[in-house]
């Protein structure tokens, strides 16, 4: 009998590990519906030390489900980039958005990816 409860005892610690690891996958997939017109939704007032994430269009339940923007907390050195549908082949994806390094090279303050001159020397 004890080992029966021992057994149960180690087992239950295993999937407890195993839980989160499966918890954070995610799924990529296509949706033959293309998501409506954003909602307008004002900013709000700038919090420091948060980021706002703007509302966006789910897919839910077979069908498009309005997220409501709110506030994520921000993270020195990365930017927010917020989810957004791309079309593909007549199918729509979701790009879950989150946060991505955000790489300022010539420190100017625009990052890489927006920048004209990333390696500019000559700042202003």
């Amino acid at each position: 009998m004890k080992r029966l409860i021992f057994g149960s005892f180690v087992a239950a610690i295993v999937a407890g590990f195993a839980l989160p690891a499966a918890a954070r996958t995610t799924v990529d997939f296509y949706v033959n519906v293309a998501p409506p017109a954003p909602y307008y939704e004002p900013v709000p007032v700038a919090r420091p030390g948060w980021a706002w994430a703007p509302g966006y269009w789910d897919w839910r339940a077979h069908r498009h489900h309005w997220i409501a923007g709110h506030w994520v907390r921000a993270r020195p050195g990365y930017m927010y980039a917020s989810p957004h549908w791309h079309a593909s082949g007549g199918r729509w994806y979701l790009d879950h958005g989150g946060y991505r390094v955000a790489r300022d090279s010539d420190r100017d303050g625009v990052p890489d990816y927006r920048d004209r001159y990333a390696y500019n020397p000559y700042r202003y």
